[in-house]
């Protein structure tokens, strides 16, 4: 039972440190990262079994985090107030081509972070993205100001006769 609770534990404040990481630094891993990841599990595995080695500590370990996941996975399917939670609200970052400022200091994300990823999708200019949302996932979504259909329209309004 005393690693079945040390897991529980362990899995909590693992998913407190996620979330106050951010968004954006979990989505981006550099190679130091991904070391500690290794060096974190090691520190991790001592503080749930502690002294017991064998197999079927490990086992308990890692059964109590997957029913964890999975109780998690059900309460964020059932309930929406759980998922948004659990795993974040997206958060809209540009609109009208202007950055919030105040949206992205909170998430510690750059304009100059904003730029690279719209230039990623082949959008040179910020003022051309209507709307910019950082999923939850850590990644973002840029909605684009539609200049193909507004010319459409524009040439739709000057091909109509006028009425005097």
């Amino acid at each position: 039972m005393d690693i079945v609770l040390r897991s529980a534990a362990v899995f909590a404040f693992l998913w407190f440190a996620t979330r106050a990481m951010g968004k954006r630094e979990l989505s981006e891993m550099s190679p130091f990262d991904l070391i500690l990841l290794v060096i974190m599990g090691d520190l991790i595995q001592q503080g749930v079994t502690q002294d017991d080695r064998s197999v079927t500590g490990a086992f308990i370990a890692v059964a109590t985090m997957t029913l964890l996941v999975i109780t998690l996975g059900f309460v964020t399917y059932r309930w929406k107030r759980a998922r948004e939670v659990v795993d974040g609200l997206p958060l809209v970052v540009i609109r009208d081509g202007r950055p919030l400022d105040d949206l992205m200091k909170y998430e510690r994300i750059t304009t100059e972070d904003l730029q690279e990823q719209a230039r990623n999708i082949g959008v040179d200019d910020l003022k051309k993205v209507r709307v910019a949302i950082l999923e939850p996932e850590g990644q973002f979504s840029f909605v684009l100001y539609d200049d193909h259909a507004d010319d459409q329209k524009r040439r739709k309004q000057s091909n109509k006769p006028k009425v005097e």
